[in-house]
């Protein structure tokens, strides 16, 4: 019977002993699967920002993913605008302003520093009404006026 407890001790302990492991192992796959899902995008609100972070990182696919299909030319002109300028978000924050038909209405602070070489450009993100549809159950952007 000691033998038994002996053992049945042991093996306790050598489980016991690998606990940091699985949880190290758990903690990277949770993270590889909240990485994946970075860009997909929760809320309208959110949506301006991804976009406009996918066009200053120089996302095409992202920036044509994250625009509705009526969208799409003007976003690679969008995208092309910024190519060869380096560019990034200050201070962005927006919020839901209202509905028109299907659109969810965003308006949006901050601004989009552009360093064109010699001249920095400042380029206020207040100033347009954004207009994001869901299409295909994500958010889009889809315009702005």
């Amino acid at each position: 019977m000691e033998k038994l407890v002996k053992l049945a001790i042991r093996n306790f302990q050598g489980i016991h002993m690998y606990r940091p492991i699985i949880s190290f192992v758990f903690l990277i796959v949770y993270s590889i699967l909240l990485t994946s899902c970075s860009w997909h995008q929760t809320s309208p609100e959110q949506t301006i920002i991804n976009y406009y972070a996918a066009i200053l990182e120089q996302d095409y696919n992202q920036t044509v993913n994250l625009s509705c299909a009526g969208w799409e030319p003007q976003a690679k002109n969008e995208f092309d605008s910024f190519a060869a300028v380096k560019a990034e978000l200050k201070d962005v924050s927006c919020s839901k302003s209202g509905v028109e038909g299907v659109y969810t209405l965003i308006k949006c602070t901050g601004k989009i520093i552009a360093n064109y070489g010699n001249e920095i450009l400042e380029i206020d993100l207040s100033v347009p009404v954004y207009k994001v549809v869901e299409e295909n159950g994500d958010w889009r952007m889809c315009g702005y006026d």
